[in-house]
């Protein structure tokens, strides 16, 4: 038994809610963090628990998947989700606080969380082969408008009331994200017998995972929660400004995930990832010298409206170079090798807007984006997928 059509409409409809939490929660941690009394370091701290947590649970999430059901695995994560709103609305202990994202929700984004395998391998599944880059583009689309959504609704956090009614939101949209999933049909859960992962998998997906982690090293000084709160420190940039300003980014964002899977028709799919990723990351090292608000936000909006073309194109890359039953196991390695070391950059990004080095985490990730882009042509350009 596979997913079908109407099973993925049901995971676009959880992705939609998800990411619209995720969305306004990227803005605003940072500056109730900060009300809260916490540290720029504790706040990088928290941060870093996050993506840790994020990432270290998508490959558990996937055995679990496999055992227990796609269904109930997703209904599980919406819970964690409600937690975490849960105590980011009502927790004024610092402890408490800075370990909000031991759940793997706070780290969580539209490109990093346990549910992604899951609903990712679901919706390779779906569809046919030749159809996953558009799949996967779609996918992001709607992550990436709801996340916009978001971002532009934080602009009504204006209190610190509203503030913690936003977190209040975010946990009645984890449990209603814990709901939709058991409406999905029994005929997406998987059926395939062995390991997650067979060792003929395992040798390209290693070095692919250690590229990987050297792009999300250098993403994790630039995480969006880690430039609000830049934006904030450096330019006084409040909610009302920050809102908007990633909305806008996240449009950006979303119109790139529909424009990637066209080009890698063209290109490719490794040629798409470098091609467009790497000009971004030479903008991002722009940013630091940006004399106002304006030209830092413009910068960033141009920046992202292509780094992120890499985000359908490589997980339809993962994808074409596993069997299909082991291709949750392969997203869940790959995603987890990504968060842990994306995890790192929070807490020097912390410590390096305490100490006002305000350029510090654009040139670190920047520079270690590129290194990443010359590397992965080289190592992938050439490979056929399956």
């Amino acid at each position: 038994m596979t997913a079908s059509r109407s099973d993925f409409r049901v995971v676009l409809a959880t992705r939609l809610l998800r990411a619209f939490a995720f969305g306004f929660a990227a803005v605003l941690i940072g500056i109730l963090l900060e009300q809260r009394h916490l540290r720029p370091e504790q706040i990088g701290l928290a941060l870093a628990i996050g993506l840790v947590a994020a990432s270290l649970l998508g490959l558990p999430a996937a055995a679990a998947a496999r055992r227990f059901g796609r269904r109930r695995v997703l209904a599980a994560c919406g819970l964690l989700m409600a937690l975490t709103g849960a105590d980011l609305a009502f927790a004024t202990n610092g402890t408490l606080l800075t370990l909000a994202g031991a759940t793997g929700m706070l780290g969580a984004s539209v490109d990093l969380g346990p549910f992604l395998p899951i609903e990712q391998a679901l919706l390779a599944e779906s569809v046919a082969d030749d159809r996953q880059p558009a799949a996967f583009g779609h996918y992001s689309l709607t992550g990436g408008l709801a996340a916009a959504a978001g971002a532009l609704a934080a602009v009504f956090a204006s209190t610190p009331q509203r503030l913690q009614a936003f977190f209040v939101v975010f946990a009645v949209a984890g449990l209603a994200t814990a709901a939709l999933p058991l409406f999905v049909s029994s005929g997406a859960e998987s059926t395939a017998p062995g390991p997650m992962l067979s060792r003929a998998s395992l040798r390209p997906l290693a070095a692919l995972s250690a590229l990987f982690a050297l792009d999300a090293l250098g993403g994790g000084f630039i995480v969006q929660p880690v430039v609000a709160y830049w934006l904030h420190v450096r330019f006084g940039a409040g909610a009302n400004v920050l809102g908007p300003s990633f909305a806008a980014i996240a449009v950006a964002q979303a119109a790139s995930f529909e424009v990637a899977p066209l080009i890698a028709k063209r290109i490719g799919l490794v040629r798409t990832m470098v091609f467009t990723h790497l000009p971004s990351n030479i903008l991002l090292l722009l940013v630091p010298f940006s004399p106002s608000l304006p030209i830092a936000t413009a910068l960033l909006i141009v920046r992202y409206s292509i780094s992120q073309m890499d985000v359908p194109t490589r997980q339809a890359y993962v994808v074409s170079i596993v069997p299909p039953a082991e291709r949750a196991g392969a997203l869940a390695l790959t995603g987890s090798v990504r968060g842990v070391a994306q995890a790192v950059g929070p807490i020097l990004a912390g410590i390096a807007i305490q100490a006002a080095a305000f350029g510090l985490p654009f040139f670190a990730g920047g520079g270690l984006k590129i290194a990443y882009d010359v590397s992965l042509y080289t190592l992938a350009v050439n490979r056929r997928p399956r």
